[in-house]
């Protein structure tokens, strides 16, 4: 992909100041993501403005130099300000058109930084989301006069950036497939079925995909799937690698959907699994089995990537 990202504000027109300095954690942030993006082969384009001292120029040069270049997806990080608190504010990523990618990457900004997700919010009041020519959002990474926020975001400032690089640069499917049949669940702290050190197919550290796990890793385990939260909504099927590549199933704008029959749900592609011999088609969350109603062994219809209405 093509991703424009910049900076929110400017040297000379500053943002909001607290605990710590939006325009200076912006410039940490940008770069951070951008050498992760560019890793993962796609073509990143950073953008800081160092001329401009007035707001309305700050907008205006910001905005032209997104849309002097071809890309898939402009990007926009800022953080936030209200009043100095002792706890904790959020995080919340702003859009006009792309109230999918921005709920995710609310999610997973939330879940890598210990943060609450304050979610995806629609706004047409700000002029980067409103003459941008390319997809864009706008990433509000916490509050900056928060002191919980605060201690949260330098805690875990890699998983942020990872978590935003991970949804910014993810790729829309080719092709898809659907499975029916007698289920499982799998995952989490109470899972014996799986070794205290076993990992997952195509996630290897809770960086990857924050938005799964546990913050803390259980007591007594090393690996992966013990760390899976139970609450999250994900799924393990036998994935054909051919049709649905390992690179596929780890983008985290691609979901599968899985029903019952009487309810259909979002979730995330989680492993590989079962194995032929259960007899099973699919090992789904424990949250994901309560939320649908239905216990081991019942049928259900995993349909990947789900589709988009």
């Amino acid at each position: 992909m093509r991703i424009n990202i910049s900076s929110g504000h400017g040297l000379h027109v500053r943002g909001a100041s607290g605990l710590i300095d939006e325009v200076d954690e912006a410039r940490r942030v940008v770069p951070r993501v951008a050498d992760h993006l560019r890793r993962h082969g796609h073509a990143v384009l950073e953008i800081h403005d160092d001329v401009s001292t007035t707001q309305q120029a700050n907008l205006e040069y910001l905005v032209a130099r997104h849309n002097e270049h071809s890309r898939d997806l402009d990007v926009s990080v800022h953080f936030n300000a209200y009043v100095e608190t002792e706890g904790p504010r959020g995080t919340e990523v702003l859009y006009v058109t792309q109230a999918d990618l921005a709920a995710r990457v609310s999610v997973a900004i939330a879940k890598a930084g210990d943060l609450i997700d304050r979610g995806a919010h629609k706004r047409t009041d700000l002029y980067f989301l409103n003459h941008t020519t390319a997809p864009a959002i706008l990433i509000e990474v916490c509050f900056v006069d928060s002191v919980e926020d605060v201690d949260h975001y330098e805690t875990h400032f890699e998983a942020i950036v990872r978590a935003i690089a991970a949804l910014a640069g993810s790729t829309r499917p080719l092709m898809a497939s659907t499975v029916h049949g007698p289920c499982s669940w799998f995952g989490g702290p109470d899972d014996d079925g799986v070794s205290p050190n076993e990992g997952l197919a195509f996630f290897y550290e809770y960086e990857d995909a924050p938005h799964l796990f546990l913050v803390e890793q259980p007591a007594g385990t090393t690996g992966l799937a013990r760390r899976l939260d139970p609450n999250v909504y994900y799924v393990a099927c036998r994935w054909d690698y051919d049709i649905t590549p390992k690179t596929m199933l780890a983008d985290m704008r691609n979901m599968a959907l899985v029903s019952n029959g009487r309810r259909a749900i979002r979730a995330w592609p989680a492993d590989w699994g079962p194995h032929e011999d259960t007899g099973r088609v699919a090992d789904i969350s424990p949250g994901l089995m309560q939320a649908l109603g239905i216990e081991t062994d019942d049928e259900i219809t995993v349909i990947y990537p789900a589709p988009r209405d």
